[in-house]
């Protein structure tokens, strides 16, 4: 029979990551944090230059709410993949927790809140910068915060659900290559899916997991409510619990092995 899980002890392990973090987070938070920032400069008003607008809108504000939750997907991304699989492979971290009273469970947990809590680091910094850059219409734009530990969320249970099952540390260069910049390019960033595609590739696009966060911070960012938010909400909330309850055996098995 297994014991109750301990959010204290999961705690204890987003604690540790936290100060591992504290130690380096300028060399951590500046490569993740300026990607969008460049493709904002650089597609925002370079390309937006030669767009008079995009779903009425200029394209830098187009871009904007887009952004903010490719910031949050890439912070979680790394954290749950290659840092975990250091942790997990070659640090031998979780060897040491599961000498103290931490289990898989609060492992599992904890890697999860803490990757949370690096994108929304990188979400909640890219937001203030279009702050600056007049690309947040405040006070309604505030909403769009939401999607960031949503994004943050969903993309922890995505990696860390892929990163328990694969071998070696090679693979991930499948999974940012063939998953993650699939996503960025047709998940609504840098077009409107709904004047580019139709019929079935519109039914195709729902099921891609940054649609769901862009649309939220869109929404947010435009001021407007729609019933589909609530699709939106669901299927992140959703497909994280789905995967994070499919993925607690394959966690425990990798770590008692």
């Amino acid at each position: 029979m297994s014991r109750p899980i301990s959010f204290a002890h999961a705690g204890a392990v987003w604690r540790r990551n936290a100060a591992m973090y504290a130690r380096t987070w300028m060399y951590n938070l500046l490569p993740n944090f300026f990607e969008p920032v460049l493709y904002l400069v650089a597609i925002g008003i370079g390309v937006g230059a030669y767009v008079a607008e995009m779903a009425g809108m200029s394209y830098a504000e187009f871009l904007a709410p887009g952004l903010v939750c490719v910031a949050a997907m890439n912070g979680a991304s790394f954290e749950v993949t290659y840092n975990i699989f250091v942790r997990l492979t070659f640090d031998k971290a979780y060897d040491a927790m599961l000498t103290t009273p931490i289990g898989p469970d609060e492992v599992l947990i904890g890697e999860v809140m803490w990757a949370v809590t690096r994108a929304s680091i990188y979400g909640l910094s890219f937001f203030i910068v279009l702050i600056f850059f007049g690309l947040a219409p405040l006070p309604h734009a505030l909403l769009a915060i939401v999607a960031i530990p949503l994004a943050g969320l969903l993309f922890a249970s995505i990696g860390v659900a892929f990163t328990v099952r694969v071998p070696t540390i090679d693979v991930f260069a499948f999974y940012f290559t063939l998953f993650l910049t699939p996503l960025f390019l047709f998940s609504d960033v840098f077009f409107p899916l709904q004047e580019r595609l139709s019929g079935i590739w519109l039914w195709v696009a729902e099921a891609l997991p940054l649609l769901h966060p862009v649309r939220i911070a869109r929404h947010a960012f435009r001021g407007e409510a729609s019933p589909i938010l609530l699709w939106d909400f669901a299927y992140i909330l959703g497909l994280s619990a789905a995967l994070l309850l499919s993925t607690r055996g394959a966690v425990r098995r990798r770590l008692m092995s």
